[in-house]
């Protein structure tokens, strides 16, 4: 039996595993490989692909997948945290580069409606791209990472009301205004279900698949949950991706969407590579290659406008420099659901079949150029504003209010925390109770406003800027900590603080073990990777366990960290100290007496005969804080008593169910 359809699929994972594996033994992104595929076995390339529409198919089920990972990965309380973003962002940079595009466009001749239109396809950007390379990096959660994911949500909300406008603009409806009055109660009633669902529902249906132990009824769940909300989402009127994310985002309020994570991702990374490889597709090549110089000009007058135009966006949001910069910079493209609107555009007669093929071919091409520009992003901003500084000009596109405040208070001997997240938070609450004069830094503009508010010393900044750590008087003080997630602006601030001051102690956190030796170098005096200072919890816990000496386990643990991990990165083989030959043989275990009616309670040890009765020891008592180590016979057990037993583990577990 013949299937065209798996005969396709062949030649293209067949074509992409080659291309891929070249790319990435000359260190290329694998998004690049896919896009070749696609313009090599395309329609316009060697027409081995006959099924295109079914491939389409299979790259939008990855775009839903990438946005359904994306959303589990995030939460409503994070997105709540951003909606400024999301609604004022977004709205600056579609509305400013439709309105530039549209204006650019209608001097060259073309009609307001044609204008228009293109205007709308040049302001979105490519959502699957630009968040599959800076999730790759791990700078989702960056700020410019947050800011990036903002503005495209709300391209991907935007994209409904103008396939809706587009008939209006064409002079095909006049019905426009019940369609966007319809189109925001689909959108209120979408987020009430969603509200609901991610407290309510969704939450207790997870439990109860997690409690069958079932790993395919748990995937199957997972997936139905995530089409389900995608059909739901497609046929009142929003996007398959919209509701892809939105699913992602109910399961996220949930202990189990890490463990969904995990079994979606082998499926997102397959579709999502369908989805790149039928863009690919879509390139003339006979037309690029006839029209190259002008498409080039056309790509390097977008990632410029685009750029500038994102960058203006954020900076209205008084976010620090290199922030909105580096933002503008993941932005510049023009995405994937501008092909979805350039097909009703088509449908109208608002695009030529000339003007579509420049559009097609800038976008690709933008597309293509999207992983290396990110990558090259830090360098780009760092060259930018290093240029600036020497020519005179101040590199600073936000004008900071809270900066001269801060110069009212006597800052001597303190310390400065830099970054407002879970670690900065705890460190500022740590420092407060222990009466240590601190001063926070952070990039958020609300979070700074929210806390100056509640009288916290925070100043609104980019401690990569030399001024800004000249405003919380750096030379004046004593320590400080770096404790943001962003390890490229990590190093550039410990260099900048060591350019300031060499006797400042300087404690970094990073996220990864390997990082540590390269932030130490630098100027750290000590860093704290949280990969591997969880491993040092775990097996200390562990080796209390197996009963090692505490001071076996104490030696072990500063043996690890004098030595910068590299007992845990296999460079250093075990010292024998640390490796104890004979681990103890025999049950210890903790339990506590909770019942107030336990029949052991108020009873001397020596009438309640536990060895021969339950065949179990009592080997000491913790009272409160007091710790009994030398237990009498005449000892009465008391109601919140920790007592620590030994013996056969059954007797144990009998045991225990009795004083429960």
């Amino acid at each position: 039996m013949h299937i065209p359809l798996l005969q396709d699929i062949l030649i293209l994972l067949g074509f992409s595993a080659i291309i891929v594996f070249v790319l990435q033994k000359l260190k290329l992104p694998s998004i690049i490989g896919f896009l070749l595929t696609g313009i090599v076995i395309g329609p316009y390339g060697l027409s081995l692909i006959n099924a295109v529409e079914e491939v389409e198919v299979l790259s939008e089920i990855g775009v839903i997948l990438l946005l359904f990972v994306i959303g589990m990965e995030l939460s409503i309380k994070q997105l709540a945290s951003i909606k400024k973003t999301i609604f004022i962002g977004g709205f600056l940079q579609v509305g400013m580069t439709a309105i530039v595009t549209g204006v650019i466009y209608y001097f060259l001749g073309y009609s307001w409606n044609e204008s228009v239109f293109v205007g709308f396809l040049f302001s979105l950007s490519s959502t699957a791209i630009v968040l599959k390379t800076l999730q790759d990096r791990k700078e989702i959660l960056t700020p410019h990472g947050r800011n990036a994911l903002a503005i495209l949500i709300f391209q991907d909300i935007i994209i409904v009301p103008m396939m809706l406008i587009t008939p209006l603009i064409a002079g095909e409806s006049t019905n426009v205004g019940m369609s966007i009055l319809s189109l925001v109660v689909k959108s209120v009633i979408v987020i009430v279900i969603t509200l609901i669902s991610a407290r309510y529902i969704v939450p207790k249906l997870m439990h109860a698949v997690a409690k069958t132990n079932s790993k395919e009824l748990f995937l199957l769940v997972t997936f139905t949950l995530c089409f389900a909300i995608a059909f739901f989402t497609s046929e009142i009127g929003l996007s398959l991706a919209l509701g892809a994310f939105i699913a992602g985002l109910i399961i996220s309020e949930s202990e189990y969407s890490h463990q969904a994570t995990s079994i979606i991702l082998p499926f997102r990374e397959l579709f999502t590579s369908f989805f790149f490889v039928s863009v690919g597709m879509l390139l003339d090549l006979s037309f690029f290659l006839d029209k190259i110089p002008t498409i080039m000009l056309l790509v390097l007058l977008v990632f410029i406008t685009k750029s500038i135009i994102a960058s203006i966006a954020v900076a209205a949001l008084q976010y620090p420099t290199r922030t909105v910069l580096l933002t503008g910079l993941s932005l510049f493209q023009i995405g994937e659901f501008a092909f979805i609107l350039s097909k009703v555009g088509i449908e109208y007669n608002l695009l030529s079949a000339e003007t579509n093929q420049y559009f097609l071919s800038v976008s690709i091409v933008s597309m293509m150029l999207t992983p290396f520009v990110i990558i090259f992003s830090e360098r780009i901003v760092n060259n930018f504003i290093g240029v600036s500084k020497k020519m005179g000009v101040a590199p600073t596109l936000v004008l900071d209010k809270n900066i001269s405040k801060i110069g009212d208070l006597n800052l001597e001997n303190h310390l400065i925390i830099i970054g407002y997240g879970i670690n900065g938070s705890n460190l500022a609450k740590a420092a407060a109770a222990s009466n240590i004069p601190f001063v926070v830094i952070e990039m958020n503009a609300e979070t700074v406003r929210q806390e100056k508010f509640k009288g916290l010393p925070i100043i609104f900044g980019d401690a990569t800027q030399d001024h800004i750590l000249e405003a919380v008087h750096l030379s004046d003080a004593r320590a400080a900590v770096i404790a943001i997630s962003d390890n490229t602006a990590t190093k550039t601030i410990i260099k900048n603080i060591r350019y300031h001051s060499e006797s400042l102690y300087l404690v970094v956190r990073t996220r990864y073990v390997k990082e540590t030796s390269e932030l130490i170098a630098l100027g750290a005096d000590e860093v704290i990777p949280e990969e591997f200072e969880t491993s040092v919890q775990i097996f200390t816990h562990v080796l209390q366990n197996f009963l090692v000496p505490e001071d076996d386990i104490n030696l072990l643990v500063d043996k690890v960290r004098a030595d910068n991990y590299q007992l845990f990165k296999g460079e250093l083989k075990h010292p024998k100290t640390y490796r104890p030959k004979n681990i103890t043989d025999f049950n210890i275990t903790c339990l506590r007496l909770n019942s107030d009616s336990n029949m052991f309670l108020g009873k001397p040890l020596k009438e309640l005969n536990l060895r021969a009765v339950h065949g179990i020891n009592i080997l000491g008592i913790k009272r409160k804080n007091e710790v009994l180590d030398s237990i009498h016979p005449e000892e009465v057990l008391k109601q919140g008593d920790i007592i620590y037993v030994q013996g056969n583990q059954n007797k144990i577990e009998q045991f225990h169910k009795i004083i429960k």
